[in-house]
């Protein structure tokens, strides 16, 4: 199943069309999926941009052309590695990394998916990306089987990072299973699994927009009719003259007096309405 199944299955049993998800996840992988409702869909981009963490399981000895195991065996070896020598080198990946995108993955170049040119055959040139290992820990190795957990930045391939740990052993490795656990700031603990959602029980589960922006720091200003007209209408609003920012950082969550209104983003310019999400807004 493919994020986009579980969002067509939401807006099914949700009778909404309003629906979006906030990260693709492998088809394999299980786990956290947070999925937006409604007017919600407008914070997508905040969510995704979040750190993620995942607990895995790799093999050494073979490379697929998928980096996990329901691809292709491109190559094999019998090298062995000691514990040590794998668990050194696991933790050598902690910080700034820069990973290939692998070929089986929806990024788009030159307006076509990489996994479509890769079904047809074609691998293309892919320009390495800059992402952030935060934390592996919990690694277990049992012979050639390893399986540790990680957090991780937005867009890091959890396969691609078991690929290149069998490369630096001098090696091949794949992914054979991923669970993500944490989507901030949604855990598996707040999560149902899909089959048990329905109409009528969705609303244990959700969080509103407020709470599922809470990791924004706030701005409050006095409440103003005419400042607050302008921010229905979606108009741009120089805040400057209002209030003085004092957080680092650039979106905040704006209330006008007690009521929360939508994120703002601070600019050279002065701090303007990035998303308005004020409850009797429809839009």
């Amino acid at each position: 199943m493919t994020s986009h199944d579980v969002v067509a299955i939401m807006r099914r049993k949700l009778k909404t069309k309003k629906v979006g998800h906030t990260g693709t996840l492998d088809p394999m992988a299980t786990g956290v999926l947070p999925v937006c409702i409604g007017k919600a869909t407008k914070i997508v981009d905040f969510i995704m941009d979040r750190k993620k963490a995942y607990s895995c399981e790799m093999v050494l000895g073979a490379s697929t052309d998928t980096q996990d195991q329901w691809g292709q065996i491109l190559n094999v070896s019998d090298i062995e590695k000691s514990e040590k020598e794998i668990v050194d080198v696991i933790l050598s990946f902690v910080g700034e990394i820069n990973q290939i995108p692998p070929m089986y993955s929806a990024i788009k170049q030159g307006g076509e998916k990489l996994v479509d040119l890769a079904r047809k055959g074609i691998v293309v040139e892919r320009e390495p990306r800059q992402r952030t290992i935060y934390s592996i820990d919990n690694i277990v190795v049992r012979h050639r089987t390893i399986t540790f957990n990680v957090v991780c930045s937005k867009g890091t391939y959890i396969r691609t990072l078991c690929h290149d740990i069998g490369v630096k052993l001098g090696t091949y490795a794949h992914m054979t299973a991923l669970n993500r656990t944490l989507s901030e700031p949604f855990s598996l603990a707040q999560a149902i699994d899909l089959e048990n959602l329905s109409l009528e029980n969705v609303s244990n589960y959700i969080q509103t927009i407020e709470e599922s922006l809470a990791f924004l720091p706030e701005v409050r200003v006095a409440s103003s009719e005419k400042l607050l007209k302008l921010m229905e209408n979606g108009v741009k609003v120089d805040f400057s003259r209002f209030c003085s920012v004092q957080h680092d950082g650039q979106f905040y969550r704006f209330y006008a007096g007690d009521v929360f209104w939508g994120v703002v983003e601070k600019t050279d310019q002065g701090i303007f309405m990035k998303k308005v999400l004020v409850e009797d807004d429809e839009n």
